[in-house]
Protein backbone atom coordinates (compact mmCIF):
# COMPACT_ATOMS: atom_id res chain seq x y z
CA UNK A 1 0.00 0.00 0.00
CA UNK A 2 2.77 2.48 0.97
CA UNK A 3 4.60 1.40 -1.86
CA UNK A 4 2.09 2.24 -4.42
CA UNK A 5 1.15 5.32 -2.90
CA UNK A 6 4.66 6.46 -3.30
CA UNK A 7 4.34 5.45 -7.04
CA UNK A 8 1.54 7.37 -7.90
CA UNK A 9 2.57 10.56 -5.90
CA UNK A 10 5.95 10.37 -7.78
CA UNK A 11 3.91 9.65 -11.16
CA UNK A 12 1.59 12.71 -10.02
CA UNK A 13 4.44 15.09 -9.47
CA UNK A 14 6.10 14.05 -13.33
CA UNK A 15 2.28 14.62 -14.44
CA UNK A 16 2.54 18.15 -12.77
CA UNK A 17 5.70 18.83 -14.40
CA UNK A 18 4.55 18.00 -17.44
CA UNK A 19 1.82 19.80 -17.48
CA UNK A 20 2.85 22.94 -16.06
CA UNK A 21 5.63 22.92 -18.88
CA UNK A 22 3.42 23.34 -21.56
CA UNK A 23 2.91 26.66 -21.62
CA UNK A 24 6.69 27.42 -22.18
CA UNK A 25 6.98 24.17 -24.49
CA UNK A 26 4.16 25.53 -26.73
CA UNK A 27 3.20 29.30 -26.12
CA UNK A 28 -0.14 28.74 -27.59
CA UNK A 29 -3.02 30.65 -25.58
CA UNK A 30 -5.58 28.52 -27.36
CA UNK A 31 -4.00 25.55 -26.05
CA UNK A 32 -3.53 26.36 -22.39
CA UNK A 33 -7.33 27.46 -22.56
CA UNK A 34 -7.95 23.80 -24.12
CA UNK A 35 -5.83 22.25 -21.06
CA UNK A 36 -7.75 24.42 -18.20
CA UNK A 37 -11.60 22.93 -20.19
CA UNK A 38 -9.82 19.54 -20.04
CA UNK A 39 -9.11 19.56 -16.73
CA UNK A 40 -12.92 20.70 -15.51
CA UNK A 41 -14.53 18.52 -17.42
CA UNK A 42 -11.79 16.08 -17.03
CA UNK A 43 -13.01 15.96 -12.68
CA UNK A 44 -16.15 16.01 -13.81
CA UNK A 45 -15.86 13.00 -16.19
CA UNK A 46 -13.43 10.75 -13.59
CA UNK A 47 -15.56 11.74 -10.61
CA UNK A 48 -19.05 10.25 -12.69
CA UNK A 49 -16.73 6.95 -13.59
CA UNK A 50 -16.23 6.25 -9.66
CA UNK A 51 -19.80 5.50 -9.63
CA UNK A 52 -20.34 4.05 -13.07
CA UNK A 53 -17.26 2.36 -13.68
CA UNK A 54 -16.45 1.00 -10.28
CA UNK A 55 -19.73 1.21 -7.91
CA UNK A 56 -22.36 0.39 -10.59
CA UNK A 57 -24.57 3.19 -9.96
CA UNK A 58 -25.16 4.96 -13.79
CA UNK A 59 -26.14 8.57 -12.80
CA UNK A 60 -27.74 11.14 -16.00
CA UNK A 61 -27.80 13.98 -13.12
CA UNK A 62 -24.06 13.97 -12.05
CA UNK A 63 -23.54 17.70 -13.21
CA UNK A 64 -25.61 19.01 -10.53
CA UNK A 65 -22.58 18.85 -8.53
CA UNK A 66 -20.71 20.67 -11.10
CA UNK A 67 -22.79 23.34 -11.05
CA UNK A 68 -23.31 23.41 -7.62
CA UNK A 69 -19.53 24.04 -7.30
CA UNK A 70 -19.25 27.12 -9.81
CA UNK A 71 -22.82 28.89 -8.37
CA UNK A 72 -22.03 28.41 -4.80
CA UNK A 73 -18.31 29.19 -5.15
CA UNK A 74 -19.12 32.38 -7.74
CA UNK A 75 -21.40 33.50 -4.71
CA UNK A 76 -19.48 33.76 -2.51
CA UNK A 77 -16.73 35.31 -4.49
CA UNK A 78 -19.37 37.99 -5.41
CA UNK A 79 -19.83 38.63 -1.79
CA UNK A 80 -16.72 39.83 -1.13
CA UNK A 81 -16.39 38.82 1.91
CA UNK A 82 -14.58 35.12 1.50
CA UNK A 83 -11.01 34.51 0.04
CA UNK A 84 -10.66 32.29 -2.68
CA UNK A 85 -9.37 29.04 -0.45
CA UNK A 86 -12.70 29.54 1.96
CA UNK A 87 -14.78 29.95 -0.69
CA UNK A 88 -13.17 26.87 -2.92
CA UNK A 89 -13.73 24.99 0.55
CA UNK A 90 -17.42 25.58 1.54
CA UNK A 91 -18.57 25.46 -2.22
CA UNK A 92 -17.14 21.72 -2.25
CA UNK A 93 -18.86 21.02 1.13
CA UNK A 94 -22.14 22.56 0.16
CA UNK A 95 -21.63 20.27 -2.96
CA UNK A 96 -21.43 17.20 -0.61
CA UNK A 97 -24.05 18.08 1.47
CA UNK A 98 -26.29 18.33 -0.98
CA UNK A 99 -24.98 14.77 -2.75
CA UNK A 100 -25.57 13.59 0.90
CA UNK A 101 -29.12 14.26 0.57
CA UNK A 102 -29.62 13.29 -3.15
CA UNK A 103 -27.81 10.09 -2.33
CA UNK A 104 -29.75 8.87 0.58
CA UNK A 105 -32.70 8.98 -1.38
CA UNK A 106 -31.21 7.91 -4.78
CA UNK A 107 -29.03 5.18 -3.67
CA UNK A 108 -31.94 3.30 -2.62
CA UNK A 109 -33.11 2.10 -5.84
CA UNK A 110 -31.22 0.33 -8.79
CA UNK A 111 -30.26 0.31 -12.49
CA UNK A 112 -32.55 2.85 -14.22
CA UNK A 113 -35.32 4.25 -11.23
CA UNK A 114 -31.56 5.30 -10.24
CA UNK A 115 -30.77 6.83 -13.31
CA UNK A 116 -33.81 8.94 -14.02
CA UNK A 117 -34.15 10.03 -10.45
CA UNK A 118 -30.77 11.51 -10.51
CA UNK A 119 -31.79 13.21 -13.34
CA UNK A 120 -35.27 14.10 -11.73
CA UNK A 121 -33.15 15.99 -8.87
CA UNK A 122 -30.63 17.59 -11.53
CA UNK A 123 -33.81 19.01 -13.68
CA UNK A 124 -34.77 20.85 -10.65
CA UNK A 125 -31.92 21.84 -9.31
CA UNK A 126 -31.55 23.78 -13.27
CA UNK A 127 -35.03 24.96 -12.65
CA UNK A 128 -34.20 26.29 -9.25
CA UNK A 129 -31.10 28.54 -11.26
CA UNK A 130 -34.03 29.75 -14.08
CA UNK A 131 -35.89 30.84 -11.63
CA UNK A 132 -34.38 32.59 -8.69
CA UNK A 133 -33.13 35.17 -11.04
CA UNK A 134 -32.38 37.49 -8.25
CA UNK A 135 -29.69 35.23 -6.53
CA UNK A 136 -28.45 33.05 -9.77
CA UNK A 137 -29.33 35.54 -12.55
CA UNK A 138 -31.85 33.07 -14.74
CA UNK A 139 -31.01 32.03 -17.56
CA UNK A 140 -28.34 34.89 -18.42
CA UNK A 141 -25.99 33.09 -15.46
CA UNK A 142 -23.77 34.56 -12.95
CA UNK A 143 -23.47 38.23 -14.41
CA UNK A 144 -21.00 40.51 -12.85
CA UNK A 145 -17.60 38.13 -13.18
CA UNK A 146 -15.96 36.13 -10.84
CA UNK A 147 -13.31 38.43 -8.72
CA UNK A 148 -10.38 36.84 -8.60
CA UNK A 149 -8.19 38.68 -5.37
CA UNK A 150 -4.98 37.03 -4.11
CA UNK A 151 -3.93 35.26 -1.62
CA UNK A 152 -1.22 33.41 0.13
CA UNK A 153 0.90 35.60 -2.23
CA UNK A 154 -0.88 34.38 -5.83
CA UNK A 155 -2.70 36.55 -8.08
CA UNK A 156 -4.78 34.26 -10.21
CA UNK A 157 -5.49 37.39 -12.30
CA UNK A 158 -2.23 36.37 -14.15
CA UNK A 159 -2.60 33.74 -16.51
CA UNK A 160 0.29 31.99 -15.57
CA UNK A 161 -0.42 31.55 -12.15
CA UNK A 162 -4.57 30.50 -12.85
CA UNK A 163 -2.77 27.70 -15.16
CA UNK A 164 -0.99 26.45 -12.72
CA UNK A 165 -3.31 26.62 -9.97
CA UNK A 166 -5.51 24.95 -11.71
CA UNK A 167 -2.88 21.85 -12.62
CA UNK A 168 -2.30 21.67 -9.45
CA UNK A 169 -5.76 21.59 -8.11
CA UNK A 170 -6.58 18.89 -11.23
CA UNK A 171 -3.24 16.92 -10.38
CA UNK A 172 -4.42 16.48 -6.64
CA UNK A 173 -7.88 15.01 -7.17
CA UNK A 174 -6.90 12.76 -9.44
CA UNK A 175 -4.44 11.84 -6.88
CA UNK A 176 -7.14 11.73 -4.17
CA UNK A 177 -9.53 9.50 -6.64
CA UNK A 178 -6.45 6.92 -7.52
CA UNK A 179 -6.51 6.47 -3.54
CA UNK A 180 -9.79 5.92 -3.35
CA UNK A 181 -10.06 3.70 -6.18
CA UNK A 182 -6.71 1.54 -5.28
CA UNK A 183 -8.14 1.28 -1.22
CA UNK A 184 -9.97 -1.30 0.51
CA UNK A 185 -12.97 1.07 0.40
CA UNK A 186 -12.12 0.91 -3.68
CA UNK A 187 -12.04 -2.31 -3.83
CA UNK A 188 -15.07 -2.92 -1.80
CA UNK A 189 -17.33 -0.55 -4.71
CA UNK A 190 -15.78 -3.30 -7.38
CA UNK A 191 -17.65 -5.98 -5.05
CA UNK A 192 -21.03 -4.10 -4.92
CA UNK A 193 -20.40 -3.45 -8.95
CA UNK A 194 -19.59 -7.18 -9.86
CA UNK A 195 -21.75 -9.08 -6.77
CA UNK A 196 -23.77 -7.29 -4.57
CA UNK A 197 -24.92 -10.33 -2.85
CA UNK A 198 -21.50 -11.33 -1.91
CA UNK A 199 -21.10 -8.29 -0.26
CA UNK A 200 -23.96 -8.20 1.32
CA UNK A 201 -23.77 -11.98 2.54
CA UNK A 202 -20.03 -10.91 3.97
CA UNK A 203 -21.15 -8.05 5.59
CA UNK A 204 -20.51 -5.02 3.77
CA UNK A 205 -23.09 -1.95 4.09
CA UNK A 206 -24.11 -1.65 0.61
CA UNK A 207 -26.43 1.46 0.95
CA UNK A 208 -23.53 3.13 2.94
CA UNK A 209 -20.66 2.35 0.56
CA UNK A 210 -23.28 3.72 -2.56
CA UNK A 211 -23.63 6.47 -0.48
CA UNK A 212 -20.45 7.73 0.30
CA UNK A 213 -19.22 6.95 -3.37
CA UNK A 214 -22.06 9.03 -4.54
CA UNK A 215 -20.68 11.83 -1.95
CA UNK A 216 -17.03 11.86 -3.16
CA UNK A 217 -18.24 12.15 -6.59
CA UNK A 218 -20.22 14.79 -6.36
CA UNK A 219 -16.94 16.67 -4.67
CA UNK A 220 -14.56 15.91 -7.11
CA UNK A 221 -16.92 16.82 -9.43
CA UNK A 222 -17.91 20.36 -7.77
CA UNK A 223 -13.90 20.77 -8.08
CA UNK A 224 -14.16 20.48 -11.85
CA UNK A 225 -17.38 23.04 -11.66
CA UNK A 226 -15.18 25.93 -9.61
CA UNK A 227 -12.48 25.90 -12.06
CA UNK A 228 -14.91 26.47 -15.14
CA UNK A 229 -16.58 28.77 -13.25
CA UNK A 230 -13.17 30.75 -12.42
CA UNK A 231 -11.63 30.46 -15.98
CA UNK A 232 -15.30 31.58 -17.44
CA UNK A 233 -15.39 34.45 -14.79
CA UNK A 234 -19.25 33.29 -14.67
CA UNK A 235 -21.67 30.34 -13.53
CA UNK A 236 -24.36 29.25 -16.17
CA UNK A 237 -27.54 26.94 -16.35
CA UNK A 238 -25.67 25.08 -18.89
CA UNK A 239 -23.64 23.85 -16.48
CA UNK A 240 -26.56 21.60 -14.71
CA UNK A 241 -28.57 21.20 -17.82
CA UNK A 242 -28.95 17.40 -18.74
CA UNK A 243 -26.85 17.52 -21.83
CA UNK A 244 -23.63 18.09 -19.32
CA UNK A 245 -24.20 14.67 -17.58
CA UNK A 246 -24.72 13.63 -20.90
CA UNK A 247 -21.17 14.73 -22.20
CA UNK A 248 -19.36 12.89 -19.11
CA UNK A 249 -21.29 9.79 -20.18
CA UNK A 250 -19.68 10.27 -23.61
CA UNK A 251 -16.59 10.55 -21.70
CA UNK A 252 -16.65 7.72 -20.19
CA UNK A 253 -18.41 5.73 -23.28
CA UNK A 254 -15.13 7.50 -25.28
CA UNK A 255 -12.09 6.66 -23.33
CA UNK A 256 -12.76 3.11 -20.75
CA UNK A 257 -14.56 2.90 -17.61
CA UNK A 258 -12.18 0.44 -16.56
CA UNK A 259 -8.78 1.57 -17.05
CA UNK A 260 -8.40 4.57 -14.01
CA UNK A 261 -7.60 7.87 -16.50
CA UNK A 262 -9.82 6.67 -19.31
CA UNK A 263 -12.74 8.83 -18.46
CA UNK A 264 -9.80 11.53 -18.88
CA UNK A 265 -8.46 10.40 -22.27
CA UNK A 266 -12.59 10.75 -23.19
CA UNK A 267 -12.33 14.43 -21.92
CA UNK A 268 -9.35 15.00 -24.03
CA UNK A 269 -11.72 13.49 -27.16
CA UNK A 270 -14.38 15.17 -26.57
CA UNK A 271 -12.93 18.73 -25.69
CA UNK A 272 -10.74 18.11 -28.68
CA UNK A 273 -13.97 17.64 -30.81
CA UNK A 274 -16.06 20.76 -29.42
CA UNK A 275 -12.81 23.03 -30.10
CA UNK A 276 -11.22 21.79 -32.97
CA UNK A 277 -13.86 20.58 -35.14
CA UNK A 278 -16.57 23.79 -34.59
CA UNK A 279 -13.49 25.53 -36.29
CA UNK A 280 -14.18 23.33 -39.80
CA UNK A 281 -17.61 22.46 -39.76
CA UNK A 282 -20.84 24.12 -38.05
CA UNK A 283 -22.26 20.16 -38.00
CA UNK A 284 -19.88 19.20 -35.32
CA UNK A 285 -22.76 17.27 -33.80
CA UNK A 286 -22.71 14.63 -36.44
CA UNK A 287 -19.20 14.44 -36.34
CA UNK A 288 -19.16 13.75 -32.69
CA UNK A 289 -22.15 11.26 -33.26
CA UNK A 290 -20.33 9.23 -36.04
CA UNK A 291 -17.22 9.19 -33.52
CA UNK A 292 -19.53 7.82 -30.54
CA UNK A 293 -21.36 4.99 -33.15
CA UNK A 294 -17.66 4.08 -34.19
CA UNK A 295 -16.77 3.77 -30.43
CA UNK A 296 -19.65 2.14 -29.29
CA UNK A 297 -20.22 -0.42 -32.63
CA UNK A 298 -17.06 -0.79 -34.11
CA UNK A 299 -14.98 -1.25 -30.77
CA UNK A 300 -17.96 -2.20 -28.47
CA UNK A 301 -15.50 -0.03 -25.53
CA UNK A 302 -13.65 3.15 -25.03
CA UNK A 303 -10.23 3.23 -26.34
CA UNK A 304 -8.27 2.84 -23.19
CA UNK A 305 -10.60 -0.44 -22.50
CA UNK A 306 -9.56 -1.58 -26.03
CA UNK A 307 -5.96 -1.20 -25.67
CA UNK A 308 -6.03 -2.86 -22.08
CA UNK A 309 -7.96 -6.18 -23.74
CA UNK A 310 -5.56 -6.32 -26.44
CA UNK A 311 -2.54 -6.10 -24.51
CA UNK A 312 -3.93 -9.16 -22.24
CA UNK A 313 -4.93 -10.67 -25.42
CA UNK A 314 -1.38 -10.36 -26.75
CA UNK A 315 -0.03 -11.61 -23.31
CA UNK A 316 -2.16 -14.18 -22.83
CA UNK A 317 -1.31 -15.82 -26.43
CA UNK A 318 2.22 -15.69 -26.01
CA UNK A 319 2.37 -17.11 -22.58
CA UNK A 320 0.07 -20.00 -24.82
CA UNK A 321 2.73 -20.51 -27.04
CA UNK A 322 5.47 -20.97 -24.28
CA UNK A 323 3.42 -23.52 -22.92
CA UNK A 324 3.03 -24.93 -25.84
CA UNK A 325 6.53 -24.48 -26.51
CA UNK A 326 7.39 -26.16 -23.52
CA UNK A 327 8.78 -23.32 -21.86
CA UNK A 328 8.26 -21.50 -18.75
CA UNK A 329 6.04 -18.72 -18.81
CA UNK A 330 7.42 -15.31 -18.46
CA UNK A 331 5.03 -13.93 -15.85
CA UNK A 332 1.29 -14.67 -14.74
CA UNK A 333 -1.15 -12.36 -17.28
CA UNK A 334 -3.26 -9.45 -15.11
CA UNK A 335 -6.35 -10.00 -14.10
CA UNK A 336 -8.91 -8.97 -16.99
CA UNK A 337 -11.73 -8.08 -15.08
CA UNK A 338 -12.19 -4.71 -12.52
CA UNK A 339 -10.74 -1.34 -12.94
CA UNK A 340 -7.14 -0.96 -13.76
Amino acid sequence: MASGLLRDLGLGVVALVVLLAIPGLVGSAGLIDFMIYVAAYGLLAMSLNLLTGYTGLVSFGHAAYFASGAYSFGLLMQSGTVSIPAAFAIAVGFSALTALVVGAICVRLKEIYFAFLTLAFQMMFHSIILTWVSLTGGDQGLMGGIPRPAFWGIDLSSPGAFYTFCMIVFVICILILRQIVQSPFGYTLRMIRDNPGRAEFLGVNIYRAKLVSFVLAGSIASVGGILLALFASGAYPEFAYWTMSGQAIFMIMLGGSRVFLGPLLGAVLLQGLNHYVTAVTEHHGLVLGIVIVVAVLGLRRGLADFALDWREARRERRLAADRDAGREPSGNPAASGGNA
